[in-house]
């Protein structure tokens, strides 16, 4: 599978993945930067990977859907808190704010 395939195919198993909100899903698509990176869902997690052959990139900030409807924003690891915000358009603006290019 090519790596267009194959991140395309990420993006069809994060949407039935189910942990993480399709209006999150929806706004990280519609980002062409975001679209091109390979999406996985770790703990909930929606990630964005430069490759889509595991070992994934951890170089990108993340979003935890919440309960309650909130969003959590870290990264690139899991000890890198950027803060919690209220609605999905916020949470995928904070990831492209430090995107690194590809």
């Amino acid at each position: 599978m090519d790596t267009n395939a194959a991140v395309a195919e990420g993006w069809r198993r994060a949407r039935a993945d189910g942990r993480v909100r399709a209006e999150l899903l929806d706004l990280a698509w519609a980002e062409p930067r975001l679209r091109r990176r390979f999406p996985w869902i770790g703990m909930g997690e929606l990630h964005f990977s430069r490759t889509p052959e595991y070992p994934w990139t951890w170089d990108a900030r993340f979003v935890l859907s919440e309960y309650g409807g909130t969003y959590f924003v870290m990264g690139p690891t899991r000890q890198d808190a950027v803060g919690r915000v209220t609605t999905a358009r916020e949470a995928v603006d904070l990831v492209l704010e430090t995107l690194p290019e590809d």
